[in-house]
């Protein structure tokens, strides 16, 4: 299991870190769905400090599971909101993406959870 966790931690951990930069940086794609799910501009550098910090969380939680455990929890709760944001505002164009990262995390966590 620990082999899983890795490779998941280190995969999604990269896929995270791909959001919160694109939330950071105001890409034109993430800044539509966002305004369409009604998030406020200034929320999005928070966001993805969020999303770098849940990142960061699952690669130094390969060394230290509980940091792990609770990184992929926070970004099961994250996605989670993200998702019910989505599903809100009837964003059905929106909702892929943050539903595939919401299935990610909480396959991460099972794995983190499984391998400590």
């Amino acid at each position: 299991m620990f082999v899983a966790y890795v490779i998941a931690a280190a995969g999604y951990g990269l896929a995270v870190t791909g959001s919160a930069v694109a939330k950071i940086r105001g890409v034109d794609r993430v800044v539509a769905g966002l305004a369409t799910a009604g998030v406020p501009t200034s929320w999005f550098v928070p966001l993805g400090l969020l999303n770098l910090a849940g990142a960061i969380g699952l690669w130094i939680g390969i060394a230290w599971r509980p940091l792990g455990i609770a990184a992929a929890a926070g970004l099961v709760l994250y996605f989670a909101g993200a998702v019910i944001t989505h599903v809100r505002v009837k964003d059905v164009k929106g909702l892929p993406m943050p539903a595939l990262l919401l299935a990610l995390a909480v396959i991460t966590l099972a794995l983190a959870v499984a391998s400590a």
